[in-house]
């Protein structure tokens, strides 16, 4: 059995994938992971996204696959620049849980929920279709993406392995 390659991708970044090899993040709780695919060439992309809008950044240098609003451009580059048409790729994605009961329903308290509603909004201006989601809930979720097939498998405590 030949091992595949596999691409970790870290808490705000971002990260492509051909050949086979797989993409893979951690953590995802209030962050979602968002996924493209292009099955023609079979690329395949991931952003382990944070915040939903880079318009509260204070970094002075803005990490582009910390917020929704700059990773899916970012991500986008880069997997045209590898090859992929934007008018082939589709999306999936998974996370965004609001992993701590608040008494509150502050909008700022629901980063989860907005971090979805950001990429959803989007993925939409870039008529790029959601193929699927896992997202909401209270717990975490591990992910991986398959660049042969566009498969994304998740993983969680609560739910076991899934794929979608």
């Amino acid at each position: 059995m030949i091992d595949q390659l596999l691409v970790k991708v870290g808490m705000a970044d971002l990260n492509i994938a051909c050949d086979g090899a797989q993409l893979k993040t951690t953590g995802l709780g209030s962050c979602v992971g968002l996924t493209l695919f292009d099955p023609l060439e079979r690329i395949g992309g991931m952003a382990h996204v944070m915040l939903p809008s880079s318009e509260i950044a204070r970094e002075a240098k803005v990490n582009l696959a910390k917020y929704a609003d700059t990773a899916i451009p970012e991500l986008l580059e880069r997997m045209i620049a590898a090859g992929a048409k934007r008018e082939r790729l589709k999306a999936k994605m998974a996370g965004g849980a609001q992993m701590f009961a608040m008494s509150s329903q502050s909008d700022t308290l629901r980063i989860g929920p907005r971090n979805v509603e950001s990429c959803t909004s989007i993925l939409s201006a870039y008529h790029i279709p959601i193929l699927s989601r896992d997202t909401g809930g209270s717990f975490g979720r591990t992910i991986e993406l398959d660049s042969s097939n566009g498969i994304l498998r998740i993983k969680s405590m609560q739910y076991g392995v899934k794929e979608i």
